[in-house]
């Protein structure tokens, strides 16, 4: 039996609601939060800086579990500190519309920070919440007051480490030197298959001193000292610190520790039994004795923390209004006063040029248009910067020690996008990064992770279709805007000529509860003549761009095959048959305006043709079994653009004999 030091009472305080939410929903992982019980006894009640009565106070430590299978550590620190998940939530784990999901959820429940369980990115979040608090800081701070000043904590597991995307945003926080981010290491050598040494055999302290971290070896994790001395010793540290804490998994289980057999599945009625005799828990499930509660309480020294922090930021206020309004402007995600109009007038200015010119540059041209008044665009791009076109005139690169507005992210597409959402997370940017889409699918799953999460991070994708030429099919994309399309909340812009890319990039930018991607062309496009009632429907998603009487056919295309339908609309127009054409750059917006816009645009009854360079199944939900769809369902070719167009049947005369085998005499 241990003893019964506060701090011992303290992690079995851990250990026992998490075993017992394990139990009681015969669901989840009890042995990660067992194992770093004493870990997160020694980080919350000395070190974070946090407030249980807001937990969105803009100066609070950030707190992430990138191990979020282990989410009952979470809920436990979280119910024990004061915040607003009781006891019945805690009982609740893992049920429908709970506040204890099975990973930690932001915005589900108080105090998560992201929304974790895809192992690895977390830490990924983690860089990117400790890269925007170093790049506020230096854009906000001035002498003796310094308002943005908090840390970053990430958990993580081996787990964590052994996907790929780690190495990318460990590299790259090492390189940046992060100083302010911290990542407690929980080494306990299992994982679900087993003991890891069969697989994973990394000296991971060498590794991440190659990266240029700061490496605090052999912590004993089950002793709260030595962790809390490691922590100190890390907040000296002149870069981020990886602390390497040795664990023993289900830390408590007398039977089961130690093994895979307690990571992930309820201990069992007589296991729980064993445990609360092995630690001397005596105390009910789900009850926790007063004293207990007491020590950690963190309320009084929340309200301390943040009571203190307001009063600087009045002092702060007082001699930097500016500033100040800009950062609160800025932390709640508010565009300019004056963002309307700016856009306004770009749009204007691309209907006075009429220029043809690629999509991608149309977009470089509408970040130049809109950088000037929206200081918190943070760009970048994953190696691709000349080629994706994502800087502009004012960029100024960020590098260790030198602060900017535009990262240079290597080639690491996950490790870019998950940093981005750790971006967008934190507040105060807006994010945006760019590789040929053709590699979005490296990055999927934190598009998906945006999408969840509800992040306003813009992900731009170029070189978008067989239209890029003789890089060939590994870089030519066909499936992967209709894939795209299929992630719930992610909006896709793959506009037509300048107008719709500034109307893309500005719908984007006002977008505050979800990401977009801009996908957009390496070949010139033609300017669209269109009227200015018109250019106002771009923003819902889907347009009549030419209309006529008595229309026999819809022909509806986006991006670089725009032009091509309004070319077969001429051809058809010449045989006397007449047709509507539509551009939908954005699908999912189209989908979601009113019955009658969408029946005004569609007319029910109406034959349809659609067009993409790209897999034809998507569709149907458009044009419907009768109807026809030009596109692609192989791989492209290695060919000059405008002789792979032709080879896969992108030419007037081909959609003009699909819009006759559709339309009824």
């Amino acid at each position: 039996m241990t003893t019964t030091l506060p701090t011992t009472q303290m992690a079995n305080a851990i250990r026992a609601l998490a075993m017992d939410a394990v139990q009681k929903a015969n669901s989840g992982h009890p042995g990660m939060p067992m194992g770093m019980a004493e870990i997160a006894v020694a980080l919350w009640s000395g070190h974070h800086r946090h407030n249980p009565s807001n937990p969105k106070w803009v100066n609070r430590d950030r707190f992430l579990l990138s191990n979020g299978h282990g989410s009952m550590l979470h809920y436990a620190l979280l119910h024990l500190a004061g915040y607003a998940v009781t006891m019945d939530d805690i009982r609740d784990f893992r049920q429908m519309h709970s506040k204890t999901p099975g990973h930690p959820e932001v915005d589900i429940t108080p105090g998560v920070e992201t929304t974790t369980g895809p192992l690895g990115q977390g830490i990924a979040n983690a860089v990117g919440m400790a890269l925007a608090e170093w790049l506020l800081a230096n854009e906000f701070n001035k002498p003796g007051f310094d308002i943005v000043d908090h840390y970053t904590y990430a958990f993580l597991g081996d787990g964590c480490l052994m996907e790929g995307i780690s190495h990318e945003v460990c590299s790259l926080a090492g390189t940046l030197g992060l100083k302010k981010l911290i990542a407690l290491y929980d080494d306990n050598g299992i994982s679900i298959d087993g003991k890891v040494e069969g697989w994973f055999t990394d000296d991971t302290p060498k590794r991440f001193e190659a990266y240029g971290w700061n490496v605090i070896r052999d912590v004993d994790g089950h002793d709260v000292a030595a962790v809390d001395a490691a922590i100190a010793a890390a907040k000296k540290a002149d870069k981020p610190t990886l602390i390497c804490c040795k664990t023993v998994i289900g830390k408590g289980s007398p039977n089961l520790q130690g093994g895979d057999k307690v990571h992930g599945a309820a201990l069992g009625e007589k296991e729980v039994a064993a445990v609360r005799e092995y630690i001397g828990w005596d105390a009910a499930p789900f009850e926790i004795p007063a004293g207990v509660y007491a020590a950690w309480d963190a309320k009084e020294a929340g309200a301390k923390h943040e009571a203190e922090w307001v009063a600087k930021l009045e002092a702060y206020k007082a001699q930097f209004p500016k500033e100040a309004a800009e950062l609160a402007r800025r932390m709640a995600g508010d565009l300019p006063a004056n963002f309307d109009d700016v856009l306004k007038a770009a749009i204007a200015a691309c209907v006075e040029k009429k220029e043809t010119i690629a999509t991608r540059k149309a977009s470089q041209n509408a970040i130049q248009a809109l950088a000037p008044v929206l200081p918190e665009f943070l760009g970048g791009s994953a190696d691709l910067t000349g080629s994706n076109l994502t800087n502009w005139k004012e960029i100024v690169p960020v590098r260790s020690g030198q602060p900017g507005n535009h990262i240079n992210y290597g080639v690491r597409e996950f490790g870019m996008s998950a940093i981005m959402n750790g971006v967008a997370l934190h507040g105060g940017y807006i994010p945006f990064g760019a590789t040929f889409l053709t590699f979005s699918d490296y990055s999927r799953n934190a598009l998906r992770m945006a999408a969840l999460m509800k992040q306003r991070a813009l992900f731009v994708f170029t070189h978008d279709s067989i239209g890029l030429g003789e890089d060939g099919p590994t870089h030519q994309s066909v499936e992967h805007v209709s894939s795209l399309r299929l992630i719930p909340n992610l909006d896709n812009w793959r506009p037509a000529d300048t107008v719709e890319t500034m109307v893309a990039w500005g719908e984007s930018v006002k977008r505050k509860n979800g990401p977009s991607t801009l996908i957009f062309s390496r070949q010139n496009l033609p300017y669209l003549e269109r009227s200015q009632s018109v250019i106002d429907n771009i923003a819902r998603g889907g347009y009549v761009l030419n209309d006529v009487a008595d229309a026999k056919a819809i022909l509806i295309a986006t991006g670089s095959e725009v032009e091509l339908a309004v070319k077969a609309a001429s051809a058809l127009a010449a045989e006397g048959i007449n047709v509507r054409v539509v551009s939908m750059p954005s699908t999912e917006v189209f989908d979601r305006q009113d019955a009658a816009y969408k029946a005004s645009v569609l007319t029910k009854g109406v034959p349809r043709v659609a067009i993409e360079a790209g897999v034809t199944d998507f569709w149907y939900k458009y044009v419907g079994l009768e109807g026809a769809v030009v596109g692609i369902d192989t791989f492209g070719e290695s060919a000059p653009a405008g002789v792979l167009f032709k080879h896969f049947g992108f030419t007037v005369d081909n959609v003009v004999a699909k819009v006759k085998s559709v339309v009824v005499a």
